[in-house]
């Protein structure tokens, strides 16, 4: 996992694709669910599903430009069927693929069409190098032979799936429309708000602050420590061994290698965190920006966003509402 997402992310930026960390974040959360590379039948299934993200999303950029409200409802609805997918026992690497694709590709496409173009080129790109370095992350580290393949996701009651469903959608959403108005800068905030909506449909009320709060917490403090060790020695080299050294610390943990008493969703959403933010820094600094005021500012939405995130979790996770959901 550490090995894929640092090569992932050198590659990335060496390329200068569009939005360089989509890579390395898809290449996490291919690399720390599946323990095999994946099968003929999943790469036909992602192409068709880029193909569906990609086509629906462009679709939608007319519809949300000239009949906003509608618009907006209709990607609610396909956020919420998104999330329904995967927690009825659906792929959900699958799921937040159509999430990522659907919000980011709309989002790009009101203020600019060529911006929806250029985020569906990085999309794929992102996905077909993240696939690529995956199977060749598998050849070069193969799993014992004992290693059985991941267990096929639990399907989620149908009622409570819909209730959850419903929550990671409206996780999702806010972030979404503020990104309508001025994509360029909000990308990043949407690339999170997924990562929480995904993580929001296994965390409870209960753990909301420690696991969505604290892994955001965790997530920009690794990017900082990563920033300044990178400050050391500014080249490709050293980006790819610091990320590769921060993902085994991470991994460590993610894996249940140390023990801790935090989740693996903590861990995975802190290292997804840490990557954006990282990424987004390095991108302001070549383009001459305030790094650190943009660090402060991009900081602050990712608390706003988690924080807004944690209240859906309360309100849903009520127990008027959860005596509802047994009923």
């Amino acid at each position: 996992m550490a090995a894929g997402t640092a090569l992932c992310l050198a590659i990335s930026f060496a390329l200068d694709l569009p939005i360089p960390v989509i890579a390395p974040v898809f290449a996490v959360f291919l690399l720390a669910t599946q323990n095999r590379p994946l099968s003929l039948k999943a790469g036909a299934i992602l192409g068709l599903v880029v193909m569906l993200t990609t086509g629906s999303g462009l679709l939608l950029v007319p519809l949300l430009r000239h009949y906003a409200l509608a618009g907006v409802l209709l990607v609610g609805l396909l956020l919420f069927l998104a999330f329904h997918y995967g927690l009825r026992g659906g792929n959900n690497l699958v799921s937040t693929f159509l999430v990522a694709g659907l919000t980011m590709i709309s989002a790009a496409g009101t203020a600019d069409f060529q911006g929806a173009v250029t985020v569906v080129g990085a999309l794929v790109k992102g996905l077909l190098l993240a696939v690529l370095v995956s199977v060749l992350s598998h050849g070069l580290f193969c799993e014992v032979a004992s290693a059985r393949a991941a267990p096929a996701a639990r399907a989620m009651p149908a009622d409570r799936a819909m209730i959850v469903a419903l929550r990671a959608a409206l996780v999702v959403m806010p972030a979404w429309l503020l990104a309508m108005t001025d994509p360029a800068s909000y990308m990043p905030i949407i690339m999170k708000s997924v990562s929480l909506g995904r993580q929001s449909c296994t965390a409870t009320a209960r753990g909301a602050a420690r696991e969505l709060i604290g892994s955001t917490l965790f997530g920009g403090l690794l990017a900082i420590a990563f920033w300044f060790a990178l400050r050391l020695a500014v080249n490709l080299w050293m980006f790819f061994l610091w990320m590769l050294l921060f993902g085994l610390v991470v991994g460590r943990r993610l894996y249940g290698i140390s023990q801790t008493r935090y989740s693996p969703g903590f861990w995975l959403n802190s290292l997804v965190t840490m990557i954006i933010l990282l990424g987004q820094s390095v991108q302001d600094s070549v383009a001459g920006k305030d790094v650190y005021t943009a660090f402060a500012v991009r900081i602050g939405l990712f608390l706003a966003v988690t924080l807004y995130a944690c209240l859906m979790l309360l309100l849903f996770d009520r127990p008027g509402v959860a005596s509802d959901q047994s009923g």
